[in-house]
């Protein structure tokens, strides 16, 4: 197929210089390579100094006093081809002939975490640390820190090792703000933006259950002595809370426009509760529970029929505000708790680059209150972001009705526009099972089965990304007629538990009637050894390292099989891919590696 001609190349630099503030002349060598190799399958481009889970990845290592493990680099994975959708063997020719359609970033369950606001509710897990270990993690407060690291490696990453092509999208599929903090929400964008957030939220001295005696059933760097994690060997590091907050949390930012949908945690109170007017006041105030009667009692009360949990906790329902166990805060008003609008309205407080403002969400949405959105990622390829978190009760998903014709009608249109087709969402398809109700206000909810026979009606759906398990895992759906043909469902793992894993997923035409998704899992910018160090990517190691000895589960297991991580899933065209012109991926690629090039320019 024909490329960009002279002029339409110079054209089109001219203008991607005037709109990225770089100098044309040296823009055009730059692009001028990404123009004469971007439908070539040996093309390339400079290549970042980081690591796939290619070339290496972290492994717990051997065990200590406890059953403590440390974590090691252990080696890369190749990709695994999945045949499952294509229902047939692979022609070996297309390794020769594929063209990079788009190369895009997959973040989900980034979990940012103030860990001394007064509005987080810890204690719980001394109830069950099996059922509330997502209220406490001795890592909390190294999240920003991870979260930048996570953030690093996508900037390291941004361009496919496959194919060289530049990054041309990213996308955040939920869970980014722990508890509701517009404190964590303002830093999860700020990070992903690429700007430094400041973890000293109430001043220079660390004010948190992890720095309290009173707080046995933590784990308190400083003296673990006498608690579960001592007995699990984690190590005493008296410096550990002055280290975490002692210095702005830099980021690169995300190299390429970055979208977002929203959690359940983004949602509801630790993604199951409504928030209580109790927690509200709590969150800005000056006073935090170190102790499980006194937080049951003041920030969950009223929700005592609300779970069987809850229900054991009944008795300290009506103790009183002022009783033991609570200690004095420093209050922060910017910990106040942002309502489901305010998730959107914060999105349009951004930097313009990498962009886009709102991030998926548009002034519609927040005049109308739909929170749901699309946009092309590219020319070719065009997302739907939805939100299946039910605002009534529980962690798990469904899909309201409005919004399930509304994407019904959408995907028609994307049909007959030929446009490719990626699904975003918090919940998969073992969690959109959810079927709460507000009384006297009945909604249709749309399930799983019902979901997944959607999608399979219009060919054009590739790909559906999600999270909300924080694993790493793979689900194929095949068309249950003869002709076959589906799409892979990809849900990536979490920041906030073992493996903390994120991935890179890139859309492939084999240019033999088949397409092939590749995906790649990404490990943060740390070394598999923490060290001794207190710098952040230090910290961040610190965070892995704590996460893969949560007792009370099989991290191992988040990390998915071989066949859930770096594999090659293999596909039926949705239609003649030899439409989209060599010409106009060229221009595509330009407009990417333009963006990518100023990215470099602002860290440089």
């Amino acid at each position: 197929m024909p490329g960009l001609s002279r002029r339409q190349f110079l054209v089109r630099a001219s203008a991607l210089a005037a709109s990225t503030g770089l100098a044309l002349d040296q823009l055009a060598p730059r692009l001028a390579s990404t123009a004469s190799g971007a439908a070539s399958p040996t093309a390339s481009a400079p290549t970042p100094p980081g690591l796939t889970t290619l070339e290496q990845t972290v492994l717990r290592g051997s065990t200590g006093r406890g059953g403590y493990r440390t974590l090691v680099s252990g080696p890369g994975e190749p990709y695994l081809p999945r045949l499952d959708v294509l229902g047939r063997a692979a022609d070996p020719a297309r390794v020769a002939s594929r063209r990079s359609l788009l190369y895009l970033g997959h973040l989900s369950d980034l979990h940012v975490i103030d860990a001394q606001s007064p509005g987080r509710i810890e204690p719980m897990i001394v109830q069950d640390h099996s059922a509330w270990g997502s209220a406490f993690h001795p890592h909390d407060p190294l999240s920003p820190h991870t979260t930048a690291a996570m953030v690093q490696a996508f900037a390291d990453a941004r361009y496919s090792s496959l194919t060289g092509a530049p990054m041309g999208a990213a996308v955040v599929t939920g869970d980014s703000a722990d508890m509701h903090s517009n404190l964590e929400l303002r830093w999860y964008i700020d990070l992903l933006d690429g700007l430094a957030i400041d973890p000293a939220t109430a001043g220079t001295t660390y004010q948190g259950v992890q720095a309290w005696a009173e707080a046995t059933w933590a784990y308190r760097p400083g003296d673990p002595t006498g608690g579960p994690f001592d007995e699990h060997g984690f190590p005493r590091l008296p410096n550990l809370l002055a280290d975490a907050i002692a210095n702005p949390v830099q980021s690169p930012g995300l190299p390429a426009p970055w979208y977002a949908v929203y959690g359940n945690h983004d949602t509801l109170l630790l993604g199951t509760f409504n928030l209580s007017p109790q927690l509200h006041e709590l969150a800005v105030g000056d006073r935090k529970s170190y102790d499980f009667g006194a937080t049951a009692a003041l920030a969950l009360a009223g929700y005592a029929s609300s779970t069987s949990v809850m229900a054991q906790a009944a008795d300290a329902l009506s103790l009183a505000i002022g009783r033991p166990g609570f200690r004095k805060v420093t209050a922060n008003p910017d910990r106040f708790l942002f309502e489901q609008v305010d998730f959107m309205a914060e999105h349009f407080a951004t930097e313009p680059s990498p962009g886009p403002v709102g991030h998926g969400f548009t002034q519609h949405n927040l005049d109308s209150g739909e929170t749901w959105w699309q946009a092309d990622l590219s020319p070719n390829v065009r997302a739907f972001g939805l939100d299946t978190c039910n605002q009534v009760a529980g962690p798990d998903g469904a899909v309201p009705d409005v919004q399930f014709q509304w994407l019904k009608a959408e995907l028609q249109k994307a049909t007959d526009q030929q446009k490719l087709v990626v699904i975003l969402s918090h919940h998969n398809s073992l969690t959109l099972e959810n079927a709460a109700q507000r009384l006297g206000e009945p909604v249709v909810l749309h399930h799983a089965e019902e979901f997944i026979d959607l999608l399979l009606e219009y060919p054009v759906v590739v790909a559906w990304l999600n999270g909300h398990t924080h694993l790493n895992q793979i689900l194929p759906h095949r068309a249950k007629d003869a002709a076959g043909g589906g799409f892979w469902e990809i849900t990536t793992a979490s920041c906030i538990d073992f493996p903390q894993q994120q991935q890179v997923v890139e859309l492939v035409d084999n240019r033999d009637g088949t397409m092939s998704i590749f995906t790649t899992v990404l490990d943060h910018t740390s070394p598999a050894d923490p060290g001794t160090g207190s710098d952040s990517r230090s910290l961040a190691s610190r965070a892995r390292e704590f996460a893969a000895n949560d007792w009370a589960e099989s991290p191992m297991m988040r990390r998915g099989s071989p066949l859930d991580r770096n594999t090659e899933l293999l596909l039926p065209a949705p239609f003649d891919l030899e439409r989209i012109t060599d010409a106009a991926l060229q221009a595509q690629r330009m407009t990417e590696q333009a963006r990518i090039l100023a990215h470099e320019e602002r860290n440089a």
